[in-house]
């Protein structure tokens, strides 16, 4: 399939049925019950917030995976304050990983303490597996769009944006702005995406971004393989590109989200990005709770943590746009100064294509990607 991020890992562990005790109010009187954490379905249904937050201390610590501490939506410092706030450890399995290997870790490591408890991944990873997932309404539930989550809460967007073109400056002397550009001779062995379309959602939706530069469209992502395929046969393409290729300059040029675009430029000087002028399109990554997950009441937690104000609001602070900012903005708890940094967005409004679309586009890709551009 399509997809990535970069992180990924799974669990279950030896707890994956633990029952914790917590306190429940009904009416005037109090009462108590065992709750399983592993099958409630919102903090309300397993005695609120703070017999959630009692429950996720006393596990302790939380699994995630592929999550880069830098560079990568702000997460290092969401994760410092998840830590400050409750005191639970984040344990973070293959930072750089990609969403293929996210759902590898969940499969493989099923019953293990150190198993993911949640995931970050492309969306088409979250929909195609939803049987890995334990359903679960965060408290802001109807402040996430409809067609950003799964009716039965197993899935829910968190951040997005767009693909852009960054560009070196110190090594390029004229940085590309669009798509057809990169074809010009004068950038062989510097053009390059992140990771292998197969696996990544950001190299994967880097493809579909040049597909409909070049006449494709949401229901025709070849053209993107045909681009880069010419591109990969004409010297222009680097296989493999990172934040770290670019740093070093064996990557002078990056396709990349315009969010991560910006921590490439806190550690490159020089480093700047556009959003091509011919083949738009944004995407957004996915949470999903395992549903063998080792820590269940902390992954819950977790997620609770993540669409607060609070966690959508340093989604915004990395320049990522999170999925209820909309929501955030017409109730007031946007951070306003972080709002006005955002890039940005291309005229005409968000466009997303349909999980029918991004099911069909990850098939044309797996199928075609490997012998187009590596020859195999």
């Amino acid at each position: 399939m399509i997809s990535n991020k970069l992180r990924i890992a799974f669990a279950a562990g030896l707890v994956g049925t633990a029952l914790t005790t917590v306190a429940v109010v009904g009416g005037a009187n109090a009462a108590t019950k065992n709750v399983n954490w592993s099958t409630v379905t919102s903090a309300k249904a397993g005695g609120g917030m703070s017999a959630l937050i009692k429950a996720a201390k006393k596990e302790g610590h939380v699994n995630v995976i592929t999550i880069p501490l830098s560079g990568w939506a702000n997460y290092g410092a969401i994760m410092k304050d998840f830590t400050k706030k409750y005191g639970i450890k984040i344990n973070d399995q293959n930072p750089n990983g990609s969403s293929a290997q996210e759902i590898t870790a969940i499969n493989t490591q099923k019953g293990r303490a150190d198993a993911p408890d949640v995931v970050d991944v492309g969306t088409s990873y979250a929909t195609g597996n939803e049987n890995l997932w334990a359903p679960y309404k965060v408290a802001t539930w109807s402040d996430i769009p409809s067609s950003a989550k799964d009716a039965s809460g197993r899935w829910y967007d968190d951040y997005g944006g767009y693909v852009a073109i960054g560009c070196d400056t110190k090594i390029v002397t004229t940085c590309p702005t669009s798509f057809a550009q990169l074809t010009n001779p004068m950038y062989k062995n510097e053009v390059a995406i992140n990771n292998d379309p197969t696996s990544a959602s950001a190299a994967f939706y880097a493809v579909w971004a040049a597909a409909i530069a070049n006449g494709g469209s949401f229901s025709n992502i070849q053209p993107g393989i045909n681009f880069f395929a010419t591109l990969n046969k004409d010297g222009n393409f680097v296989p493999g590109g990172t934040a770290a290729t670019a740093a070093s300059g064996a990557t002078p040029i990056l396709i990349w989200w315009d969010y991560l675009q910006n921590g490439v430029a806190a550690s490159v000087p020089g480093w700047k990005s556009v959003i091509p002028s011919d083949g738009t399109i944004a995407a957004y990554y996915t949470q999903a709770i395992t549903k063998d997950a080792p820590d269940p009441a902390a992954a819950r937690l977790w997620e609770e943590y993540l669409y607060s104000a609070t966690g959508q609001n340093l989604f915004l602070q990395g320049y990522a746009r999170p999925i209820e900012l909309a929501a955030m903005t017409a109730n007031g708890t946007v951070n306003k100064t972080w709002l006005a940094a955002l890039p940005a967005a291309p005229a005409g409004g968000l466009t997303l294509p349909t999980q029918a679309q991004v099911t069909a586009a990850g098939a044309t890709v797996d199928a075609n990607w490997a012998s187009a551009v590596s020859g195999s």
